[in-house]
């Protein structure tokens, strides 16, 4: 008996990059999830990078990183979110990747007597590492997110793969999927559907047919354009469909399931119907809380990539994550550190905010400025959360300022520090590549039982994801004396702290933003909100 034909959805994009293919394609997994399909998500990405580890945040957005120590692309970020399946590093495919294992299967021999070429062996090598993954996980159904637009040149490749696999369907069933961008000029008041036609033309161009089109536009696009799409794309009116800009990431499933997203997907990939309704619950559930919050509270964000959100975003999702489990919005509220290394009178914006939170980073800018906001929030008791480099930059602030070690500071910062509070551990000072050579992905910790993290988390042992080189020196953890105090390890590093005395002064090396979901909020940003409406409340 032969074998059935792999089926996969493929999400591209066009006219413009950030339109949302990773929410796209979160929608279409919940979808599928509904319908108790299981599927295994795929993001192509056509940069030569290996992996994201070594781009800059402000180019890219943050570097999300997995259990198993991949540094992936921002989207991973919301596969977990939305899905609630931990992914891997594996899943994230780049043109890097490719290229890197067609010339070592070149030096090794395995291209004897060939010329070796785009197509067919980088084309093959693509379509290969697909479905390496369907043999591995084994889905129902595979979802592949092609990052950049049409019309890319680094795309290309990945396009020919795609028409390769649509065209070979003894053995892939395939449906594709074009996010698209409809602008409402203000000036003229109405929505303009001849980029969305363009893309259209170049997909074709490549030897593709849209089954699914999305239109994303600022507001509402009437039925009009959407029939004009219709009909210039070659599509199914009830296959062109629109997303606008909503009240918050997580309506979209529920926004294109209304319009028969669910239906299209189960035709195009000739699945068999199911007589349940699909299951969209926990997103309608949110919904619903959303509606009902009760209050709002400000969090100020110090950092140093505060142009683009996109660089805390994992951050900002896990902040909104525990203010909507406590019933509040937030308002969050990027701050450039550099103003208060500029002008110390700019402190004071920190007094209208109810917690402050400094994440991670890396490099000297702005350092000086987070520093001087650790200490506001020390000596002001407001509610205070600092992720890995805010971890270790509250423990040089409290070094310099409480203990009297007024050059203490990180060897990353100052290598003629003569208090070394943090450094590099002996492992990491040999090391010749950057890319990959953290201290990368899930770490067990051990917690003091009497300790308000242990608490938060209901147990004394955790496993979180971690991302540095620097840690707090062990060589000179004796000398922390006093309020502050190490709650947390692994083997001998110190992993979380906390301010006696202090409302809620929280330290933790690792990321725990990366784990959280809105059904399931982080413990360490629960307190800090929950903290934070307290004084909020108070005021």
């Amino acid at each position: 008996m032969p074998e059935p034909p792999s089926r996969y959805v493929f999400i591209l994009g066009s006219v413009l990059s950030g339109l949302g293919k990773g929410i796209v394609t979160c929608s279409i997994g919940s979808s599928l999830q509904a319908r108790c399909r299981s599927v295994h998500i795929v993001k192509i990405d056509p940069y030569l990078n290996l992996d994201a580890g070594t781009m800059n945040p402000m180019e890219h957005g943050e570097t999300f990183v997995t259990a198993d120590g991949g540094e992936l692309d921002v989207d991973f970020g919301h596969y977990e979110r939305f899905l609630g399946m931990e992914v891997s590093k594996e899943q994230n495919i780049t043109t890097g990747q490719i290229y890197y294992n067609v010339i070592q299967k070149e030096r090794k021999g395995e291209y004897l007597g060939q010329t070796v070429q785009i197509v067919p062996h980088i084309i093959n090598e693509i379509i290969r590492r697909l479905e390496e993954q369907r043999v591995k996980y084994k889905p129902d159904i595979m979802i592949v997110e092609v990052g950049g637009t049409i019309g890319d040149i680094e795309s290309e490749p990945f396009l020919e793969a795609v028409r390769q696999m649509r065209r070979n369907q003894k053995k892939f069933v395939v449906s594709t999927v074009l996010l698209t961008f409809v602008p409402f000029p203000k000036h003229l008041r109405e929505h303009k559907t001849k980029p969305a036609q363009h893309s259209v033309r170049e997909l074709r161009a490549a030897g593709i047919s849209p089954d699914i089109i999305i239109c994303r536009s600022d507001v509402p696009i009437g039925k009009k354009p959407l029939e004009k799409i219709s009909n210039f794309g070659n599509v199914p009116e009830e296959a062109v469909m629109q997303l606008p800009d909503l009240k918050n990431v997580y309506e979209a499933p529920l926004y294109l399931e209304k319009q028969g997203l669910g239906t299209q997907l189960r035709q195009n990939l000739q699945l068999e119907a199911r007589e349940q309704t699909p299951d969209f619950s926990k997103f309608e559930e949110l919904q619903i809380r959303l509606q009902n919050l009760k209050g709002k509270i400000t969090i100020g964000v110090p950092g140093k990539y505060t142009e683009l959100q996109d660089s805390y975003i994992s951050v900002t999702e896990a902040l909104k994550h525990a203010a909507w489990t406590e019933g509040y919005d937030v308002e969050l509220r990027l701050i450039s550190t550099e103003e208060f290394e500029n002008n110390e009178g700019s402190l004071k914006i920190l007094e209208k905010m109810d917690g402050i939170l400094i994440p991670g980073g890396f490099g000297d800018r702005g350092t000086e400025g987070k520093i001087k906001a650790i200490k506001f929030a020390r000596e002001t008791g407001k509610p205070f959360l600092g992720i890995c480099l805010g971890f270790q930059l509250a423990v040089v602030e409290y070094c310099r300022n409480v203990l009297g070690f007024p050059k203490a500071h990180s060897t990353e910062m100052d290598k003629q520090t003569p208090f070394p509070i943090v450094d590099l551990l002996p492992e990491q000072k040999n090391i010749a590549q950057l890319g990959g050579t953290m201290r990368l992905g899930n770490f067990e910790i051990t917690l003091n039982k009497d300790s308000m993290l242990a608490k938060l988390y209901g147990t004394t042992k955790i496993t979180e994801r971690h991302r540095h080189r620097y840690e707090i020196n062990p060589e000179l953890i004796s000398k922390i004396k006093g309020d502050l105090v190490f709650t947390g390890f692994w083997n001998k590093l110190a992993e979380t702290l906390e301010l006696r005395g202090h409302p809620f002064f929280v330290g933790t090396q690792f990321h725990p933003e990366f784990k959280s979901t809105p059904w399931k909020p982080s413990p360490p940003y629960l307190g800090f909100i929950r903290a934070a409406i307290n004084r909020n409340n108070a005021h």
